[in-house]
């Protein structure tokens, strides 16, 4: 039985994040799915994510407005670390950051080694971290910079206006980079997409991360 981790990038449930959840899991708007969204957009029993041959496949449950993957409109599809899923109005990333990391580290091995294969087989020898892999690069000072980079934290101690202030910056770069994430075509039957792999994947876990920050400034202790 496998378990998946999936991050709530964009509608009214994002900045959830469900971890080591067991396959086979359902996700729509009815009680009884294993993740009922607050969404008016998805279906009552609208995806399906389960194991397939050591595989993570999706299908679309006959859905009213259907699903995509990577911008693609699907049925069916095999799953790999860091695909963007789209239900309704809400978007899930696919993954968690080691897992992504640790395919972002496969397929600069691939690359470095001029193969090809699956890149979800196996573990990786070493730990890998997802901010290593999203700052990596060829130009050596450009990586011993990015290597000193650290999230920011958020600010203690916001009163009401200012809380409303982040939160209003925050959401003007969460709707930025929802547009360009929207732009992105990924066919199935190729691995290429219109922006750089790692690049996309900057993004995705940037849009995480802000969700994440949104979620906090708006509900506050």
């Amino acid at each position: 039985m496998a378990e998946v981790t999936l991050r709530m990038l964009d509608g009214a449930d994002r900045g959830r994040v469900m971890e080591n959840l067991a396959t086979p899991i359902t996700i729509g708007r009815e009680e009884g799915n294993t993740i009922q969204l607050n969404d008016d957009r998805v279906s009552r029993f609208h995806i399906k994510i389960q194991e397939d041959h050591d595989k993570i496949v999706i299908t679309d449950l006959e859905s009213t407005n259907g699903t995509k993957v990577n911008g693609e409109d699907i049925s069916l599809r095999i799953l790999k670390y860091g695909d963007m899923i789209a239900v309704g109005r809400t978007v899930i990333l696919f993954g968690s950051r080691e897992e992504i990391a640790e395919r972002l580290a496969r397929l600069r091995n691939d690359e470095a080694d001029g193969q090809t294969g699956d890149l979800e087989a196996g573990i990786l020898d070493d730990a890998v971290s997802l901010d290593f892999e999203l700052g990596w690069s060829d130009d050596e000072d450009l990586q011993s910079a990015l290597h000193t980079l650290e999230p920011p934290e958020l600010p203690d101690r916001l009163d009401p206006i200012q809380s409303a202030q982040l939160s209003e910056l925050v959401e003007y770069l969460h709707i930025r980079v929802r547009r360009l994430l929207a732009s992105v075509q990924a066919p199935e039957d190729q691995d290429d997409v219109r922006l750089e792999l790692r690049q996309w994947q900057n993004l995705l876990d940037l849009q995480s991360r802000l969700a994440d920050y949104l979620r906090r400034v708006s509900d506050p202790e």
